[in-house]
């Protein structure tokens, strides 16, 4: 939100330029100040108290604006450890009873802004009485001046008497009751200047805090604006503003909970879906893999076969020629270790079919165990609430 702090830099700046005025004119202002001392002291008391009030009305601003910035910027430290807001003190309560969970009605927030603008400028009627005093205290000052004025002129026209042997004597009288009525025109026109150059600066200071509120109270409402929920009055009518029956509101709030709660769901399922797809992807992959060993080795398996019907007919050959004739030991010892060599490829073969039935199971169960949590994790229809 914004910050007061330009505007308390406007309302410095201007009381600096007064100061310098001031100063330029010091001469003038006291001749002028000591017409009525008593008088003008009380309007320069009312003139720093209303400076006063119309900065400190800007400074405390600054205690919401924080508030608002802290809570917008999720920092729930610091709104627990600042003060609480002065001006919002009715939105920070109801902040606390819902928690997070914040939303606004239309006339909830109309109600909300309405109190806002009572305070913002109940804070400022003080200001305004100062200002308005002050232009009286300079109004009183004049009509007292004059009354002074018109008596004492009064007073030297009833006294005045002019003979032909004493003329000096009596323009002396005349000198000396002239005093009076310049004395009282000296304070009608000391308490004016006084008072109007008060009632300048309370007005300007006012405007400033007047301008100060009013960027706090639009910002807030945009920000309201955000966090209200908009509903139908559903067999008002045209133009009523009936609000809501209660259990129509929970009712309403009960459903937008079991919306959310079904949302997360079907979210949750939707990554265990795309999990599973990737692990079918992985488990189609391998299967793909073993396959292809499969083919490997089952070419393999023919080319073993072959071999072993091309080796049949040496086989009856070396039977006969053994029935015929004796056979060597060198020979016998190659014969058996031809035998001892096929027992061997025979069982490795055995061994390797066996490992490979027992890969194909332990990918079976691996796909019906995938399968089977799939069907676990579909997340079930939510069921809309019950009506009351």
């Amino acid at each position: 939100m914004t910050n007061p702090r330009r505007f308390l830099l406007r309302m410095a700046l201007f009381l600096g330029i007064v100061v310098l005025v001031i100063g330029v004119l010091f001469s003038g202002l006291e001749h002028a100040f000591f017409n009525n001392v008593g008088l003008n002291s009380l309007s320069l008391g009312i003139l720093l108290v209303g400076i006063a009030l119309n900065f400190r009305h800007v400074v405390m601003l600054g205690r919401d604006i924080r508030w608002v910035d802290a809570y917008r910027g999720g920092r729930p430290q610091e709104i627990t450890s600042s003060s609480g807001p002065r001006l919002l003190a009715p939105l920070a309560g109801m902040l606390g009873e819902r928690g997070d969970r914040f939303a606004l009605s239309p006339a909830a927030l109309r109600s909300l802004l309405d109190g806002l603008a009572s305070r913002l400028e109940e804070s400022r009627e003080i200001a305004r009485y100062f200002t308005g005093l002050m232009i009286f205290l300079g109004l009183l000052g004049t009509f007292w001046g004059l009354s002074q004025t018109v008596g004492s002129i009064g007073e030297v026209i009833r006294s005045l008497s002019i003979s032909g042997d004493d003329v000096q004597s009596a323009f002396a009288g005349l000198k000396q009751g002239l005093d009076a009525p310049l004395t009282g025109m000296g304070t009608a026109f000391s308490t004016s200047l006084i008072g109007l150059s008060g009632s300048l600066i309370l007005g300007f200071l006012d405007l400033q805090a007047g301008q100060a509120q009013n960027a706090f109270y639009n910002e807030l409402e945009d920000w309201l604006s955000t966090q209200t929920k908009l509903s139908s009055n559903v067999g008002t009518g045209e133009g009523s503003d009936q609000p809501i029956p209660a259990y129509i509101q929970a009712l309403l709030e009960q459903t937008a909970d079991s919306l959310d709660n079904l949302q997360r769901v079907i979210a949750r399922g939707e990554e265990g879906r795309i999990s599973a797809n990737a692990n079918m992807r992985q488990l189609t992959d391998r299967l793909s893999v073993l396959a292809d060993q499969m083919k490997t080795e089952q070419s393999l398996m023919l080319k073993l076969a072959e071999n072993q019907l091309e080796m049949k007919p040496i086989l009856a050959r070396l039977a006969e020629s053994a029935g015929s004739s004796a056979i060597d030991d060198q020979t016998r010892q190659h014969i058996r270790n031809m035998d001892a060599g096929l027992h061997r490829l025979i069982d490795d073969l055995a061994g390797g079919r066996d490992e490979m039935v027992r890969e194909i199971r332990s990918e079976f169960k691996l796909l019906a165990r995938t399968i089977a949590a799939l069907a676990e994790e579909e997340p079930p229809l939510a069921t809309p609430p019950k009506r009351t």
